[in-house]
């Protein structure tokens, strides 16, 4: 399978070491930690379900997995320091004799403390065919995941998920998906968030073939080449920047595919996206809206996915901006629709290549339909 380019990581690394240097350089309070902004900081703490995360040891934890292991309950809150944490987080251990994961980690809220999420990262470099350090083989797509969470009732704010990972830097390894985050819960909601990577960056899934999970993304910004959004939840993504990377390794197009849903026939609803924008950093119509995803695991699978109401920038193929992934399962058997798209990229020149939801369709493809009784908070 399948935000702003690495080398990348000594852009990143630089930029948020500076946004971090006032943080460390504050005066401390009586405690000898300063605050992290808005949010508060450990001397002025809320309850004992809020822990502080800071690099320079100044909060409860110095890595965001410790912070995470240490919420042995459900409902915990972390607030999360300036700074670029390079490690690989879990979010909800999976029972081995249930398959499902436990209450730690349950209705967990991240929060960036500078509420720019370009201030707060959370990055590794895992792919799929990146050998394990034991020697038993390659971490696979999901093992790649810089942050996989498996528990439900999440929620990030302000934070920037990211795997750097780069194909020029490894030409030997072929298996080149590298997700940024897999997101499985049920009630997952992340406002203004970043998720930044190349193939397969979010992994909007669930976390078992017939549990149906939402997810919500709102004022989010999301780059990638290759399926760089990607799975089988059903989730809306609001008021989201969707970018195209531009590709130096292929010499035509396509370079990829923004969208590769994998919803279960029986769900029904996919992606949401409304009220968006798709913009590229390739050349014009060299990249696809989307190809369906039918995993090996669920070959039942119909793939379904709404655009509507949401600007296509040229880099997007107006004249056939769907493709197969596999010719077994034509991307015209699936459950794709669009809907008052405006730009370049959604000119409808050939008909029979962009399905429209008529009115009465369009009216139940909203946020309330796709999420049901679940209504995502604010995210302020």
């Amino acid at each position: 399978m399948a935000g702003h380019a690495f080398s990348r990581r000594a852009f990143v690394a630089a930029s948020i070491g500076a946004a971090l240097a006032p943080v460390l350089a504050a005066p401390a309070r009586a405690t000898g930690r300063p605050p992290f902004g808005r949010h508060g900081s450990p001397s002025a703490r809320l309850d004992a379900r809020t822990l502080y995360v800071h690099p320079g040891d100044l909060g409860d934890h110095t890595t965001v997995q410790a912070a995470v292991t240490a919420a042995t309950g459900a409902g915990f809150t972390l607030v999360i320091a300036p700074g670029v944490y390079r490690e690989t987080v879990s979010v909800g251990a999976v029972d081995p004799a249930t398959g499902l994961p436990g209450a730690a980690g349950s209705e967990m809220t991240w929060i960036g403390a500078s509420d720019d999420p370009r201030d707060v990262v959370v990055v590794y470099d895992n792919a799929n065919g990146t050998p394990k350090p034991d020697g038993s083989g390659t971490y696979g797509t999901t093992g790649s995941a810089t942050t996989t969470v498996r528990t439900d009732g999440f929620t990030a704010r302000s934070v920037t998920f990211a795997n750097d990972w780069l194909r020029a830097d490894h030409p030997g390894i072929t298996g080149t998906q590298a997700v940024a985050i897999k997101v499985q819960g049920d009630r997952s909601a992340f406002h203004r968030c970043r998720f930044l990577g190349h193939q397969d960056t979010l992994y909007a899934d669930s976390i078992a073939l017939g549990t149906f999970a939402r997810q919500y993304y709102r004022d989010c910004y999301i780059e990638g080449d290759v399926d760089f959004v990607f799975g089988r939840a059903t989730a809306v993504f609001e008021s989201c920047h969707f970018r195209t990377l531009n590709r130096t390794d292929l010499a035509g197009a396509p370079y990829g595919f923004v969208f590769a849903p994998s919803t279960a026939v029986a769900a029904p609803r996919g992606y949401l996206v409304t009220r968006s924008r798709i913009s590229s950093a390739a050349p014009d119509a060299y990249y696809k809206l989307a190809r369906p995803w039918v995993p090996g695991s669920d070959t039942t699978a119909r793939p379904m996915l709404t655009v509507r109401d949401t600007r296509l920038d040229a880099g997007i193929d107006a004249v056939a901006p769907y493709a197969d992934m596999s010719a077994a399962y034509p991307w015209q058997s699936q459950r794709f629709a669009e809907y008052r798209n405006t730009g370049p990229g959604a000119v409808i020149s050939v008909p029979e290549n962009r399905p429209q939801l008529t009115e009465e369709e369009a009216r139940s493809a909203n946020r309330a339909a796709y999420l049901g009784d679940w209504t995502p908070g604010r995210g302020c």
